[in-house]
């Protein structure tokens, strides 16, 4: 059975964005890196959302982190492997696809694939506990 692009993006949406409270503890999709490296750019940034850029090499990921709720749409796909509090999932993720959450509580991700993973989130900030 092929997936649909609806059926792509609900997987993607439900395998990054587990809604939930933040604990505080955690840094957001900005601060948090992976291995020391920045995962994500600020684009911009309002008195309501900011707007990030994540790049994720072949082999590189990002770090336990949190989101607030967040719109997303991937410039270019690949294969991620994805870990929340539901799990461990990979999820092809389409180039031109997009996602909304009501927030992710944590999660983490790193890109077994062999292309770059590229997005753009928007997310309300600053984001409330």
């Amino acid at each position: 059975m092929r997936p649909t692009a609806a059926r792509t993006v609900a997987v993607w949406a439900a395998a990054c964005c587990l809604i939930g409270a933040r604990d505080g503890k955690l840094p957001d999709a900005l601060v948090a890196g992976w291995k020391g490296q920045p995962a994500c750019e600020l684009l911009s940034q309002s008195a309501t959302n900011r707007v990030l850029k994540c790049t994720f090499k072949p082999g590189t990921g990002h770090e336990r982190h949190f989101h607030p709720a967040n719109f997303g749409y991937a410039l270019s796909g690949g294969v991620m492997r994805l870990t929340d509090a539901k799990g461990t999932r990979v999820a092809t993720i389409k180039t031109g696809s997009s996602f909304t959450s009501a927030g992710t509580e944590w999660h983490e991700a790193v890109n077994i694939g062999k292309t770059t993973v590229a997005y753009l989130i928007v997310e309300e900030w600053p984001a409330q506990p």
